[in-house]
């Protein structure tokens, strides 16, 4: 038998919503001891039940806090002086500075700490979701996540930059969704969302390398003239009474531009 078998690891999860819930499940299935704590969320079979943070964390190898950003701060309070030898692991979606704040209070308490970004949607993936991980205890917590079937990547250095690395990448995919979303609901006011959505599609197909560099240098070139553009999209998705969050900040963020 193998020292695996004889002495699993013990994961505490925080959090059992969608993401937590998930990964929870996942973690039983590979042969984890699994403590949950959700308030408002019962654990799922093979996951044991506890009554609060601290009684999830006591004895814990690795606790996870899968809970939210809001709530982040909260949780490792109340659990880190159960922690013991354990690690705690934060997964939320948090900004750098959060998560450089939760590993001040964890260092506070003798506590290794982890900052852990979920570079995917976790539904269909689970415990393979892509994890970056930064911070004093990224090794070790990569080394035990991996050892249950986990995708890892660690970075050298502290913790935040794996938060950082997962919000820059926000910043685009997440604006580029409300653009999508906000252009084809004035579509489908105008009548012609079928047309748009297509067009949206084969413009995303063609996109490649230069792409990047191509927005980004015409962006600053015609700075002016794409401001104008801007301020009548604007002006139109008020006429077609849909708000115009997304053309209203691009419009603003043109008219920065020219100014700079």
């Amino acid at each position: 038998m193998s020292d695996e078998q004889a002495n699993p690891v013990t994961v505490a999860v925080l959090g059992l919503g969608e993401a937590g819930g998930t990964i929870a499940r996942d973690l039983v299935e590979a042969g984890a001891v699994v403590r949950g704590y959700d308030p408002a969320v019962t654990a799922g079979d093979g996951i044991i039940d506890t009554a609060s943070e601290a009684e999830a964390a006591t004895g814990a190898d690795l606790v996870l806090s899968v809970n939210s950003s809001k709530a982040s701060i909260g949780a490792l309070r109340a659990g880190a002086g159960a922690v013991g030898d354990g690690i705690w692991a934060d997964l939320n979606t948090a900004s750098p500075g959060t998560k450089k704040q939760l590993a001040g209070i964890a260092r506070e308490h003798g506590v290794p700490f982890a900052d852990i970004a979920i570079m995917a949607p976790v539904p269909g993936r689970g415990l393979r979701t892509p994890l970056l991980i930064s911070g004093v205890a990224a090794d070790d917590v990569a080394r035990i996540l991996g050892a249950l079937g986990a995708s890892v990547t660690v970075m050298d250095g502290e913790a935040g930059l794996a938060a950082e690395r997962k919000l820059l990448r926000s910043v685009f995919f997440k604006g580029l969704a409300a653009a999508v979303v906000e252009a084809l609901e004035a579509g489908r006011a105008a009548g012609c969302e079928d047309w748009l959505r297509d067009n949206i599609a084969e413009e995303l197909t063609r996109a490649d390398a230069s792409t990047v560099d191509r927005l980004v240098r015409g962006t600053h070139q015609h700075a002016v003239r794409r401001a104008d553009e801007m301020t009548a999209a604007t002006e139109m998705l008020v006429e077609l009474a849909v708000e115009p969050t997304m053309a209203a900040a691009t419009r603003d963020f043109l008219i920065r531009l020219t100014k700079s």
